[in-house]
């Protein structure tokens, strides 16, 4: 068979303290999973999770000790930061319980839900996708992949942005509506996970507008930071 031209490449995150690279399949996001952040986005608090999903080539992987870069996206003035933990799977699954979720997780990492808010608010106001709003170039910027045999139990770490060294987000895992093993379950109801597949899942309160020449410094526990320049 020939390939009228040649396919693209896979795109692919670092592992921490490792040579290894983890290649993306799908890039899946949560909405709307703290409470907190579902009130400040005019929601009521808990509600049952939804879905959305951004190209595989939208993400940026950062390696550790550097800033990535992510340059302003065309078609908005309100372009906003959303700090999430994101579970890397590494072995597939539908239908999966609650109770075996954890054995299809390869490792997690910290990443960046970033947002053309004006657009997302028009979608909304017109009942369309998402789409240009969430899913534009650049817009998943992601930290290296930490194995999950090497973390402890994340419900209690913290996370936390920062802008241009002011926080902006600060939270705890443990605030999540529905956690990572309920998030797993739910979504493989919707698709037959993959290996590669990512999830982001869910932004604490204190989302807001960033602009050129702004650092943002994301962090997790246990899993380092992300830094990310706006050009």
């Amino acid at each position: 068979m020939e390939l009228i031209f040649s396919a693209p490449a896979t795109p692919v995150v670092p592992v921490i303290g490792s040579t290894a690279l983890f290649p993306v399949h799908r890039i899946y996001c949560v909405g709307r999973n703290y409470a907190e952040h579902s009130k400040e986005m005019g929601g009521t608090g808990r509600e049952a999770p939804f879905f959305f999903m951004k190209p595989a080539d939208a993400a940026v992987a950062v390696p550790s000790g550097t800033v990535g870069q992510m340059p302003y996206p065309s078609k908005t003035s309100n372009l906003h930061h959303e700090v999430e933990l994101v579970v890397a799977i590494g072995k597939g699954g539908a239908n999966i319980s609650v109770q075996d979720a954890q054995q299809h997780i390869w490792g997690y990492a910290v990443g960046l839900d970033m947002t053309r808010r004006d657009l997302q608010a028009q979608s909304k106001e017109q009942g369309r996708p998402w789409c240009t709003a969430k899913g534009f170039d650049h817009s998943a910027p992601i930290g290296p992949i930490v194995p999950a045999a090497a973390m402890n139990d994340l419900q209690s770490a913290s996370i936390k942005l920062t802008v241009n060294g002011d926080v902006r987000q600060q939270s705890q895992l443990s605030k999540m509506t529905w956690n990572i093993h309920e998030i797993i379950s739910e979504l493989s109801q919707f698709y037959a996970l993959q290996p590669g597949d990512l999830i982001f899942t869910g932004t604490p309160e204190g989302v807001g507008a960033v602009q050129k020449g702004d650092i943002l410094e994301a962090e997790i526990d246990g899993l380092g930071q992300l830094t990310i320049a706006i050009s």
